[in-house]
C-alpha cells in the first residue's frame, strides 16, 4: 500500500504538480464568483446605488479612511518584523515600510501577489545587500504573520458568532464553531511547539534555512495581524448601511472569509470574488446599499493606496536611475571645470619624465703589451 501511494505521489508531482492544481483552483474560484456576482446583481438599479452612495455620511467615510491608514501603517510591520527575525538589522524601518506597503498594494491589485510582491521586495532590498533567499524568507514570515492573524481573529469570531459564517460556507453553526476551536487549538499547539527548543524552530535545508520566531515573539506576530485585520474590518463596518444593524464580530467573520477567498483566487484586487462573497453572506442588506458600501471601501482600500504606491515606486525608480546618475555626472563636470584643476589623464601626459642620470663614458681598457 505504501509503495502504491509513493508511486501515485511521484506520478502526480511529475505529470500534474501542485502548481497546476493551484492555478485550476484559482480559476474555479474566479469563475464561480463571477457567476454568483452576475446572478446576484441582476435587477440592480444603478440609480439607487448612486443615491445610496450619497447617503453614506461623510464623517463615517472619513473615519473609515483613518482606519485604512491605520491598517496600512500596521502592515509596514510585517516586513520589519521579518527583517529583524532573519537578522537583517541594517535595513531601516522606512525601507521596510516602503517595501511592505508597495509590494502588498501593487501585488494585490495586479494579482499573483507571491510573484509581483516578491519582485518588488527584491528590487528594494537588493540595494541593502539582501539576496533572493533573504527576500524569500521575508515573504514566508510576512505570510505567516498574515495567516496567524487571520486564523486567530476568525477563530475567535466563529467561536463567538458561528452563524455569521453559515451564509457563506453553508455549514451548520455547530460545525463552524468546531472549526473555529480547532483553529485556535492549532495556534496553541504551535506556540507550545515553539517553546520546545530553538532546533525545532529551524526550517529548511541546503542553504535555505529560516529560524521561526520564539513563542513570545510569535504573540507579537499574531498581534500585528490582529490589529491589521481589526482596522480593515472596522473600516468596512463604518461604511455599512445603518439598517438593518449588524454586530462588529459578525461582520468581521464575513469580511475575513471574503478576504481569504479573494487571496485564494489571486484575482487582481480580489475583484468579483470579495464582492460576491460579501453580497452572498449578507442577504439581509439591500443589494444597492451594500454595493455602495463596497464601492467606497474599494476606493479607500484598493484604488487610492494603489495610486500612491505606484507614484512612490515610480518616483523612487526615477530618482535612482535618472536623477542620481545626473547629479554624479554634474558634480564630476563641475569638478573638472574648476580653475586650476587639471584632469588626471592630462596630468599624466603633461608631467615631464625624469631624466635618467647619464654616466660619463668610461675609457676603454687597453691591453698591456707583453714582453
Amino acid at each position: 500500500m505504501h509503495g502504491l501511494l509513493t508511486t501515485l505521489g511521484r506520478g502526480f508531482t511529475k505529470r500534474i504538480g501542485w502548481k497546476k492544481v493551484g492555478i485550476a483552483a484559482s480559476l474555479l474560484i474566479i469563475a464561480f464568483a463571477i457567476t454568483t456576482l452576475v446572478r446576484t446583481l441582476k435587477g440592480v438599479d444603478t440609480g439607487v446605488v448612486l443615491i445610496a452612495l450619497t447617503e453614506i455620511p461623510p464623517g463615517r467615510i472619513a473615519l473609515a479612511a483613518l482606519c485604512v491608514v491605520g491598517a496600512f501603517c500596521t502592515l509596514t510591520f510585517y516586513d520589519f518584523f521579518a527583517l529583524r527575525t532573519i537578522g537583517k538589522k541594517q535595513v531601516p524601518y522606512r525601507i521596510a515600510a516602503l517595501s511592505s506597503f508597495t509590494s502588498y498594494t501593487i501585488g494585490h491589485n495586479i494579482g499573483a501577489t507571491v510573484f509581483t510582491g516578491g519582485a518588488i521586495r527584491f528590487r528594494i532590498y537588493s540595494d541593502y545587500g539582501l539576496s533572493a533567499i533573504d527576500v524569500a524568507k521575508i515573504c514566508f514570515l510576512s505570510g505567516l504573520t498574515f495567516w496567524l492573524g487571520n486564523t486567530f481573529v476568525l477563530g475567535i469570531g466563529m467561536a463567538w458568532h458561528p452563524w455569521a459564517a453559515s451564509a457563506m460556507d453553508q455549514l451548520p453553526s455547530a460545525i463552524n464553531r468546531l472549526i473555529a476551536l480547532t483553529g485556535l487549538a492549532a495556534i496553541g499547539a504551535y506556540l507550545v511547539w515553539l517553546t520546545l527548543g530553538e532546533n525545532r524552530r529551524e526550517l529548511g535545508q541546503n542553504g535555505w534555512k529560516v529560524v521561526l520566531p520564539s513563542a513570545r515573539l510569535t504573540l507579537v506576530q499574531i498581534l500585528i495581524g490582529v490589529v491589521d485585520l481589526g482596522f480593515c474590518a472596522m473600516a468596512m463596518y463604518l461604511l455599512m448601511p445603518a439598517q438593518p444593524g449588524i454586530e462588529f464580530i459578525s461582520l468581521a467573520v464575513v469580511f475575513i472569509l471574503a478576504t481569504l477567498l479573494g487571496f485564494a483566487s489571486h484575482a487582481p484586487g480580489s475583484i468579483g470574488v470579495f464582492d460576491a462573497a460579501m453580497l452572498v453572506a449578507l442577504p439581509e442588506f439591500g443589494r444597492e446599499q451594500l454595493l455602495a458600501t463596497l464601492v467606497v471601501f474599494r476606493i479607500l482600500y484598493f484604488v487610492i493606496p494603489f495610486g500612491i504606491a505606484i507614484s512612490i515606486l515610480g518616483t523612487r525608480e526615477l530618482w535612482l536611475n535618472v536623477v542620481v546618475p545626473w547629479q554624479k555626472r554634474r558634480r564630476l563636470n563641475e569638478g573638472l571645470s574648476a580653475p586650476g584643476v587639471v584632469p588626471q589623464k592630462m596630468k599624466s601626459r603633461q608631467s615631464p619624465q625624469p631624466l635618467k642620470s647619464r654616466q660619463p663614458p668610461q675609457p676603454a681598457k687597453t691591453r698591456k703589451s707583453q714582453g
